[in-house]
């Protein structure tokens, strides 16, 4: 029962959670390389990850560097060694105050981002200095003319909005330099994730993201999809900004179906096909199984019927109640009870089988991942929760006065706490047993005190909005709510229409061999440049996957979208193939120009005049502010737009700054820029989850 189902089967939990130590920024730079347990947010090969053992995953996974600094500002947030747009924050801030005699600690934290180049590279809304006496445009006007001349920056009134234009020359230098400096960190700032950035030893900020969470021995189906393409998302933007990132998934692993499971197998297992295909075996076995259940269930509900109407007549029902027994006593369900019943009592046989075929489903899950760049840290399972976890919570919510018997269940009425919306929900069923929202509070409480987290995010369809609002409130009501202010639904609409080719929801290897499939065919269109790829088989695998992952995160995550086949692995408008070819033609730039990149940093940059150039620059200074700003809207779309962006300066440029045949400076000169614009492309990229391609 896996977190993506609505029948309110969201069961967090802590054990097999690993302690982490904190690292400490040296030398101005975070390197988690040498890190004891290494971050480990992108895989640098796909190729193989379909045949990978789960041993030799770390050593497909690359770990990752992050900038942090030492320098001080009398600004919040403000790193200009980390950020160049931080330069001309400060710059604008002290020239202005000083003109205007208004604090610059004011003027710098109003400033903001614009929405088009053509608007500025910042602005300030004057109206937000709340200065009174005069209308907020002739005060705009005014300011304009009060800033003294500058080096970097040209203001420009605009009705009531103060625009701010970085003057090319300067600007050009600094963001090129810092670009061929910083390579893979730029856009990073560990700072972010410092718990004080004024003492860096007090360590790190932690942060849980729970996603994707599967049910073993069933489809991997759109919601895990959509679950593990965002939670990775967020993962790798915490673990850039700092953050010390747990990456959870919690596993459908326990239950009554696992007594099902491991009855249907010794009926139809197969021990070859168990371990070529744990997943696809296990699942044909419980939907073999499941058929008996379907068979045999009309007849225990048809006398069931006819006992209730018997004792509503006060007729005798002895020898029906004894016909049911019997047929209830040699079910299929039944049988599945005992075995569970058997697993929670502690057979040492029963657990051992559900072991094995919870070992090897993660083994192959952690192979699939790969392919998504993704490997996660914990895998954990409602069958980790403690029973005395469980049984403390219960008692704390009885004590507390939290819950209530009702009707011979225990509930918490949330209408009597003063939150009406919730409604009321069932903790403990009449039978004595307890019921999702039990585990979720024991498990919550188990992760506070194995990570003491700062922040514990949940990645999980917007189907369970009630039941994580629900979970959050009971925390809170505990007296925990400084415990349950750390806690966050992300959520997310679903996908419509995801099937094969075959028109069956499968799971993900599946859809992903389609998608890949499909690309294969669409590159062997192109006979010229098919012959010039290495591996034909692992592109297309890549740029099915980005297919897949840059749909999914083209618009925001509330929204639900179809499943397009076609429109995913087309080269036309912002898809993934079209990203990736983007990346591929700078790659083929730098190839053909046949000059060192190490050597770019000695180009005259003045040569870098033309409206293209400009344009691209001031986009590629503002790669570290779009960084920041995903971490408050925590949207893939933020980071992909700003990539697509990107990209359309690009291409609409090609023709007047080309490389090839130009002049030996401005060869360098152009050629340093392209590098520039490739290395922020593939950083984009790689934040949202995604291997950029040399070729393709």
């Amino acid at each position: 029962m896996g977190r993506m189902l609505i029948s309110g089967a969201q069961r967090f939990s802590t054990t097999l959670l690993k302690s982490i130590p904190s690292c400490r920024p040296q030398n101005n730079l975070l390197s988690l390389k040498s890190h004891p347990r290494p971050f480990r947010p992108f895989t640098t090969s796909v190729a193989t990850a379909p045949a990978m053992s789960a041993a030799s995953l770390p050593a497909a996974v690359e770990s990752l560097s992050l900038h942090t600094t030492s320098e001080t500002s009398k600004f919040p947030n403000s790193f200009p060694s980390l950020n160049p747009v931080d330069i001309y924050r400060g710059h604008i801030a002290e020239k202005l105050g000083e003109a205007a005699g208004i604090e610059p600690e004011k003027i710098y934290s109003r400033l903001q981002w614009t929405n088009s180049l053509d608007k500025g590279d910042l602005v300030l809304p004057v109206p937000s200095l709340q200065i009174k006496g005069k209308k907020p445009a002739e005060l705009c006007e005014e300011l304009a003319a009060k800033f003294p001349e500058s080096d970097l920056v040209t203001p420009n009134a605009f009705g009531p909005h103060l625009q701010f234009f970085f003057k090319p020359a300067p600007l050009t230098k600094t963001v090129i330099a810092q670009i061929l400096k910083d390579k893979t960190t730029y856009g990073s700032n560990g700072n972010q994730g410092l718990r004080d950035p004024q003492d860096p030893s007090k360590g790190r900020k932690k942060i849980i993201v729970e996603f994707s969470s599967p049910n073993i021995a069933k489809p991997f189906h759109a919601g895990h999809l959509r679950s593990t393409i965002i939670g990775g998302f967020l993962a790798n933007l915490y673990t850039v900004l700092g953050w010390d990132v747990t990456k959870m998934n919690y596993l459908g692993d326990w239950g009554k179906q696992y007594g099902l499971l491991a009855n249907g197998y010794k009926k139809f297992g197969d021990e070859e096909k168990l371990l070529k295909d744990p997943i696809n075996h296990l699942f044909d076995v419980y939907v073999k199984i499941n058929a008996i259940v379907s068979e045999q269930d009309p007849a225990i509900k048809e006398l069931k019927e006819q006992i209730k109407t018997k004792k509503e007549k006060s007729e005798d029902v002895a020898e029906l109640e004894t016909e049911l027994a019997k047929l209830v006593d040699v079910s299929e369900d039944e049988k599945a009870r005992r075995y569970f019943k058997s697993m929670e009592d502690g057979d040492a046989d029963a657990l051992a089988l559900w072991r094995r075929f919870r070992d090897l489903s993660i083994a192959k899950y952690r192979e699939t991942y790969a392919r998504l760049n993704i490997d996660f840290d914990v895998y954990s399972g409602e069958s980790q929760i403690k029973q005395e976890s469980m049984a403390s919570a219960n008692e704390t919510l009885t004590k507390s006065g939290v819950s209530e018997q009702s009707e011979g269940a225990v509930i918490v009425d949330f209408v009597k706490h003063g939150a009406k919306k919730l409604g009321k929900a069932i903790i403990v069923r009449k039978d004595g047993t307890p019921l999702y929202l039990t585990r979720d509070i024991g498990a919550i409480l188990e992760r506070e005190e194995a990570y003491h987290f700062d922040k514990m995010i949940y990645v999980v369809a917007a189907q369970q909005d009630l039941h994580l609002a629900q979970l959050f409130k009971i925390t809170e009501l505990m007296g925990y709510k400084d415990l349950a202010s750390r806690c966050q639904h992300i959520n997310f609409g679903m996908v419509r229409g995801m099937s094969t080719r075959k028109g069956t929801v499968k799971f993900l290897d599946d859809i992903l061999r389609d998608v890949a499939d499909k690309m294969h065919e669409v590159m062997k269109k192109n006979e010229t440049k098919y012959e010039q790829i290495e591996n034909p088989v692992e592109t297309a695998d890549i740029l099915g996957i980005t297919s897949v992952m840059v749909q999914d995160m083209s618009g925001k995550r509330i929204n639900g979208y179809d499943f397009n086949l076609d429109a995913m692995t087309s080269f036309e408008g912002d898809t993934g193939p079209y990203l990736q070819y983007a990346h591929a033609r700078l790659c083929s730039i730098v190839r053909k120009a046949e000059l060192n990149v190490e050597d770019l940093p000695t180009a005259n940059l003045d040569l870098l005049t033309e409206p293209h150039a400009v344009d691209l620059i001031r986009q590629l200074a503002s790669w570290p502010d779009v960084v920041i700003n995903t971490s408050k809207t925590l949207e893939p779309t933020t980071i992909l737009t700003y990539l697509f962006r990107m990209t359309h300066i690009l291409s609409s440029g090609y023709d007047t700054l080309k490389v090839v045949g130009s002049e030996p400076e401005v060869k360098k000169a152009r050629l340093a820029l392209y590098e520039c614009a490739r290395q922020v492309l593939h950083n984009g990229m790689r934040i949202l989850g995604l291997t950029p391609v040399k070729r393709m």
